[in-house]
């Protein structure tokens, strides 16, 4: 069993709001000198908890104002099937997240697009062609109320089975 304590928490924390923070920064903000607070960044990435560094990029400064959510339903849902599907979705830049559900549709697929010509052509021409698709069903976000890329993590710490 990996233990994660306090100091492990709020350095996850303080790396979640700002990736490029300094060493000597993160330091200085969890309460630990410099060499043990590296050590403990460098074991979170061995255990695969801290798993690289993104920069978040404005959507709509990019013209990618069209944030829509497409239900998908398959004919069959066979390994076969999904993994097929799932291997199409791969080759689409647009699709931002995929997940397979529960409940009456398949998957559910976010995807970024500049406007409605391109979600129609994602749809037509992409979407419709992956064998297996029986429907298609698309709903338009008309405002993004919460967006948040940082995982919620009790400050106490964690036990994790390894």
């Amino acid at each position: 069993m990996v233990k994660l304590d306090s100091k492990d928490i709020s350095i996850l924390n303080r790396l979640q709001a700002n990736a490029d923070i300094t060493n000597a920064e993160l330091a200085s903000l969890v309460n630990l000198s410099p060499t043990p607070c590296f050590n403990r960044v460098k074991r979170l990435q061995e255990m695969g908890i801290l798993n690289g560094k993104v920069a978040l990029v404005s959507a709509k400064k990019l013209g990618l104002n069209l944030n829509v959510f497409i239900h998908v339903r398959l004919k069959k849902q066979d390994e076969a099937s999904l993994e097929q599907f799932e291997s199409a979705v791969e080759q689409c830049p647009e699709v931002m997240e995929c997940y397979l559900m529960t409940g009456e549709e398949d998957y559910l697929l976010r995807v970024l697009v500049p406007d409605i010509q391109a979600l129609e052509e994602l749809i037509l021409i992409r979407l419709t062609k992956i064998p297996g698709v029986e429907n298609i069903r698309s709903s338009f976000a008309l405002k993004q109320v919460r967006y948040k890329t940082a995982l919620p993590l009790p400050e106490q710490g964690l036990s994790l089975s390894s």
